[in-house]
Parts: structure tokens; C-alpha cells; sequence
């Protein structure tokens, strides 16, 4: 789940966060020192030591936080050394941020994102399926945003463009079929979005294609309109490779569900009827 501060700019901790091959997101240690201004890594190391004591204190595995990692760095004439790092979990960053130096005012930042993140996963984790599809499907829209910004940016650049650039990741992810064939294939009328009618997990894959595709548009700096199309072909693929290793249901074959739009109006409606349902006994 994404933090955007008002000011529209990605949080810089955002802008750091990486997705390994299973899903699971995660920060480097280095790139985390980098944002906090840590010249030396050797003092951002001290943080960390702090922070997984407190992780120990906590009753949570260490090692299920901070792994510990060695990356390569070029040192120039293309020689390349090997460097000590840590994959970080966002309960690890949130511990360091707040052992980290208090008087840097990037560092109040990151306590801010970090623990405003961290109670939106947690309220994630607790919620209800009908629960997870709206605030998943919320994120889907502002990621498809994003997603058609650096598609425009790459050279899609009419409605029509966009329709071919999205049904390229739909293939990908649907073992070839596009958005008419999902349509025939879940049993969808013409009228009913395809988003709206998915369960949190084939909600999920479509949140991470969308996200990822966007994060590779931009870091290769891809252009052309084909060239956009494949990108988004091959992470569809991806997602569904990784789905098949981890033994998960095909996205074609999850279930389709109520419109996600008529499950809100009614929690809503419940919520209205709980308040008003405890002003009624308050009278009594």
C-alpha cells in the first residue's frame, strides 16, 4: 500500500521500496542509509543493531526482518566489489527509523510513513474479504493512474493505444486472453468492469502487474508504443509464472464476486445502521 504526502510527490521511502519474485516487499539497508543521510553505513549499522534488539523484545524473529544480503558495486574500470547489506521487512525500517538520529528531520518523516504504513497493513491483515476488495480495489484505480502516465509517457498516447497497451498485460497475466475474452470467460456482461467483479487475490496480482509495470516503464525509460506493450505482456507473464510456482489458482479461474461498488454502499449502509443503532441505546 502506497503513501503519497500532500504535496503529490511519492514519499522517498516509497520511491525505495522493492518487490522480490514472491510478492514480498522490502527495503535495502543501503538505500534506506542514503535517504537518511548516513555518509558512513558503519553508524546506519549501529541503528540496525539497536533495532533488532528491539525486535528480539518484541517476540518477532530477527531474522524474518533483517536478512542479511552482499551486493555487488562497480569500483570503476568495470571491477566490481562485494558490499555488506540487509533486505529489510517495513516493521525492520520502522524499528531503525525510530532508533535513528532523532535531530534529522527526514528521520520524524520516515517515523511519520513508516507507522501510518504499518497500521494500514495491520488494518489490512484484520480485515473482512468485502473489506480487503474495496481498499484493494482503491488502489488499483490510483495505480492504473500512474500506470497511464508512464504509458503516455512512453508514447501511448490515444484511449484507443491504452486499450491495446492494458489488454498486452491482461494477456500476459490471463494466459492470453484480453479484457473481452475475461469478460466471456468469468461470464461478465459488456456493461460490468472486469476490477470490479475480482476478489482481493486476483486483485492483488492485478495490483502488483500494474505497479510493476510502471516501475519498469520508468527505470528503463522505455519508449515507443510496442515497446510499452511488450513490457507489460512480459510482466503479466511474470506474475502469473510466479502464481503457477507458488501453486495458486490461475486468475481466469478465481470466482467472480458482487460489484465491489455495491459491497461499499452496503458496509456503508451497516455502519449507519451500527451508529445509529448505539444512539438508540444511549436514549434508553
Amino acid at each position: 500500500m502506497t503513501d503519497k504526502p500532500i504535496d503529490g510527490h511519492v514519499s522517498p521511502f516509497e520511491e525505495v521500496r522493492q518487490v522480490d519474485e514472491n510478492a514480498n516487499e522490502y527495503w535495502t539497508a543501503r538505500s534506506l542509509a542514503k535517504i537518511l543521510d548516513y555518509t558512513d553505513f558503519r553508524n546506519l549499522e549501529k541503528t540496525i543493531m539497536k533495532a533488532q534488539t528491539a525486535c528480539m523484545n518484541s517476540g518477532q524473529e530477527v531474522e524474518n526482518h533483517f536478512v542479511k544480503s552482499n551486493e555487488m558495486v562497480e569500483i570503476g574500470s568495470g571491477a566490481k566489489r562485494s558490499i555488506r547489506d540487509y533486505r529489510l521487512s517495513r516493521y525492520a525500517c520502522y524499528l531503525i527509523i525510530q532508533n535513528a538520529d532523532p535531530a534529522k528531520e527526514i528521520v520524524a518523516l520516515g517515523q511519520t510513513y513508516f507507522a501510518v504504513q504499518t497500521r494500514k497493513q495491520e488494518v489490512f491483515e484484520q480485515a473482512t474479504e468485502d473489506e480487503r476488495r474495496i481498499m484493494l480495489r482503491d488502489e488499483l484505480r490510483k495505480h492504473n493512474i500512474q500506470l497511464a502516465d508512464a504509458a503516455y509517457q512512453a508514447g501511448v498516447l490515444t484511449t484507443i493505444d491504452f486499450a491495446v497497451f492494458q489488454n498486452h498485460g491482461y494477456k500476459g497475466l490471463y494466459g492470453d486472453l484480453d479484457a473481452k475474452g475475461i469478460h466471456n470467460h468469468k461470464g461478465l456482461k459488456k456493461s460490468q468492469r472486469i476490477l470490479d467483479h475480482m476478489g482481493s487475490t486476483e486483485l492483488a496480482a492485478n495490483l502488483f502487474r500494474a505497479t510493476q509495470t510502471e516501475e519498469k516503464i520508468r527505470r528503463e525509460n522505455i519508449q515507443g508504443k510496442e515497446e510499452a506493450n511488450q513490457a507489460h505482456f512480459d510482466v503479466g507473464v511474470k506474475v502469473r509464472q510466479t502464481i503457477r510456482e507458488l501453486g495458486g489458482t490461475m486468475p481466469e479461474d478465481l470466482p467472480t464476486h458482487e460489484d465491489v461498488k455495491k459491497v461499499e454502499r452496503r458496509l456503508q449502509r451497516g455502519q449507519l445502521d451500527l451508529s445509529s443503532g448505539d444512539k438508540d441505546s444511549s436514549n434508553k
